[in-house]
């Protein structure tokens, strides 16, 4: 095992019989198990000795033989563990427990990384710090894109916007210590649970900052169902971040408002975007409008029963 410098990811604290790994990447997953043999197929050019690899599964009803399969091919750094509690928050913690390396990188199973993804956070890992990478979204379906589609391609995964302005990477391509971990305490289920771990985090004094070189692939929602289920989750949890007392209820209603007249404001952004052809900015818009009326209808409904 190499430790020179020209290695991005000499082995920290190790001896032969033991050799310790620096990075520990952490898989969260649940049936989607052709996604993840996408993930862990991009991955594997990239695999190295001084970085543990462990999936943690949700309980999947689908068959993982293919994915365990590609684990294998990676060696005994990698590995496959189950977590019968749901939730990716649960999963992420039991990665962090299965590991042992001073490095986390988390990864979701449906993103797809770029060839030298992992070379660029082993490059990267170093003081106890929280790094957000870039996410770009790409369609698995042809053109022309749904409304769906059209959306995500507009609004989704703003990295370096979420750490500038609101404090927070999202989890699906994240760098952090096991050091800043431990200060800030486990993901919580049921929250947003990137949103409020990273504010947890930065409380502890760990910077928050983005690296445009990190980078990887999340496909976008296929179809109404899909983008409806995404938001439904994010609406629960991000009333249960926000808070239940009567005054925290008051201030969710009137963002519910916001959210329902900012639909319109952001219909300039949906005609301006070079990526969309005429079609798919209709298409855009529609489901713009129609998504953040429902919104508004969800979190109202929220305010007014102080539940979920």
């Amino acid at each position: 095992m190499s430790t020179h410098s020209s290695d991005p990811c000499p082995a920290d604290g190790s001896t032969p019989e033991t050799p310790t790994p620096r990075v520990a990447l952490i898989i969260p997953h649940y049936n989607d198990t052709d996604r993840l043999v996408t993930c862990l197929t991009a991955l594997l050019p990239q695999k190295h000795p001084d970085v543990e690899l462990v999936v943690v599964d949700n309980g999947s009803t689908q068959d993982l033989t293919p994915a365990q399969d590609l684990l294998a091919q990676y060696g005994p750094e990698a590995r496959l563990v189950v977590e019968d509690g749901k939730g990716a928050a649960l999963a992420r913690n039991r990665g962090v427990a299965e590991t042992r390396a001073p490095h986390l990188l988390f990864l979701d199973a449906d993103c797809v990384p770029d060839a030298d993804w992992l070379k660029t956070a082993c490059a990267l890992a170093g003081a106890d710090q929280v790094i957000g990478g870039r996410i770009d979204v790409f369609d698995e379906t042809p053109p022309p894109r749904s409304g769906a589609e059209a959306f995500e391609t507009v609004f989704a995964f703003h990295q370096q916007t979420y750490i500038a302005q609101n404090g927070f990477s999202v989890t699906a391509n994240l760098l952090t210590t096991r050091a800043v971990f431990s200060r800030t305490g486990p993901f919580i289920n049921a929250l947003s649970e990137d949103l409020d771990w990273c504010h947890r985090a930065v409380a502890t004094g760990a910077p928050l900052t983005y690296e445009q070189d990190l980078r990887v692939l999340h496909p976008t929602r296929q179809d109404w169902p899909a983008l409806r289920k995404k938001w439904v989750r994010i609406t629960k949890e991000s009333f249960a971040t926000y808070g239940t007392t009567p005054r925290a209820r008051l201030g969710w209603a009137i963002r519910a408002v916001t959210v329902l007249g900012s639909g319109v404001v952001f219909i300039p952004k949906v005609l301006r975007h070079e990526a969309l052809s005429g079609v798919e900015k209709g298409r855009a818009v529609g489901t713009l409008l129609r998504l953040r009326s429902l919104r508004a209808y969800w979190m109202l409904g929220q305010a007014i029963r102080g539940a979920v």
